[in-house]
């Protein structure tokens, strides 16, 4: 099991490119603290918060591209039983629908089958996170103004991605014995989203239970 698990999880085994931070930069740098922490056993309320004298765009950017890529991998391990016949609609339980928007062909909130909406969710996230206007690599360019909002509007998308799997797809992951490694991702999103105040408390509310029995 352990063999096959870190197949699965193999860092590089996404079903996306990643977005890769350039060797001798700052965030590369702050990737690296970011990755090291969340590896060390330490308290997740503590590595999520901001390191002194870093720069909070810094900090929330690299954190962004992680959880993008995470949140795509943890997907991609279950996205063959996510079908639009098993899974027609975008949900998080039948209290939940998430319809797409964008700027795009979707001009107006559509329902569209779950995993039609996660290509274009990936889609989306990856043209905005690849955009050097948005996500700058060059040191001494600047973010941009709305830079927070980008991000919390990532996030709280990609949040939807986490209530799918654990609502509709959670045995696949414990069939795999993944299940700690799944939940961890997730404490880390949580912790990190809801110490910057970057999702709406609204949008937690389907894996509230939860969250409070594994984030207490």
């Amino acid at each position: 099991m352990a063999l096959a698990l870190n197949k699965v999880f193999n860092k590089d085994k996404t079903f996306r490119p990643k977005r890769k931070f350039e060797p001798g930069t700052q965030r590369f740098e702050l990737h690296k603290r970011a990755q090291a922490s969340l590896h060390s056993g330490l308290d997740l309320r503590t590595v999520v918060q901001l390191p002194a004298d870093e720069d909070a765009n810094d900090w929330m950017a690299v954190h962004v591209v992680d959880f993008f890529n995470r949140v795509n991998l943890i997907y991609g391990t279950v996205g063959e039983f996510c079908t639009a016949h098993t899974c027609p609609v975008m949900s998080g339980g039948p209290r939940y629908e998430y319809r797409w928007q964008d700027d795009g062909a979707y001009r107006r909130p559509t329902a569209v089958p779950a995993p039609q909406y996660m290509s274009l969710l990936m889609d989306w996230i990856e043209a905005q996170i690849n955009n050097e206007h948005i996500f700058p690599t060059s040191t001494g360019v600047p973010f941009p103004k709305n830079f927070q909002q980008v991000c919390k509007k990532i996030l709280t998308r990609l949040f939807r991605v986490f209530v799918h799997v654990y609502i509709h797809h959670f045995d696949r992951i414990s069939a795999m014995g993944a299940e700690a490694h799944v939940n961890t991702c997730y404490k880390h999103f949580y912790f990190f989203t809801t110490a910057f105040n970057l999702i709406d408390r609204r949008e937690l509310e389907p894996l509230k239970e939860m969250t409070l029995k594994m984030c207490h």
